[in-house]
């Protein structure tokens, strides 16, 4: 009974992110699904936090308390508020940020974080590439790419993140939908 208790014990106490962390990257694919169309069409969301952002029209959009998910196959964008006390810089975000993405995620591979100027404001973008969650019935992974940029104005820090698998022909619609980031 003991040795029940204390094993439970363990397991609530046992970081969500380890066994993440310890991951190895799954390579990415010949040709990989998840270019998003240049004909794709987007719209305007209108987030309760206090922003704006144009996103695919006709993606799967799941609300959350602090943002938002839009998703279409293997293609995601990831809107989330926090607060702050302070905008991130690079030095921060790779000091505080990085260990904590590195430990939340699969096999995170970070290639570049650097300042960046939109239209909101100043904001730091980190690339990385990273696995996807197992598939739940045949628990296949994909290898992503992913770009974070992360916007701060009156202590709220707005995290805007896309993914898709490593590949994709994506950057033309990442940059229309980051550039279209506005505060409210």
């Amino acid at each position: 009974m003991l040795v029940a208790s204390l094993l439970l014990t363990l397991a609530a106490a046992w970081p969500v992110g380890m066994a993440a962390a310890a991951e190895k990257a799954i390579p990415a694919e010949k040709n990989p699904p998840g270019d998003i169309p240049d004909t794709q069409v987007f719209i305007d969301y209108v987030a309760p936090q206090g922003f704006t952002l144009k996103v695919p029209e006709g993606w799967a959009r799941s609300d959350k308390s602090d943002g938002a998910s839009f998703v279409d196959k293997l293609d995601g964008v990831v809107v989330a508020v926090s607060k702050a006390d302070a905008a991130p810089s690079v030095a921060s975000v790779k000091a505080k940020y990085i260990p904590e993405l590195e430990k939340l995620e699969r096999a995170v591979k970070v290639s570049a974080v650097k300042p960046a100027k939109l239209p909101a404001g100043a904001a730091i973008r980190v690339v990385y590439t990273s696995n996807s969650e197992p598939n739940a019935v045949t628990n296949k992974q994909v290898r992503l790419e992913n770009e974070r940029y992360l916007y701060f104005s009156d202590g709220k820090l707005v995290t805007l993140e896309f993914y898709a698998p490593k590949g994709a022909d994506n950057v033309d619609q990442w940059q229309l939908m980051s550039k279209s980031f506005r505060w409210k």
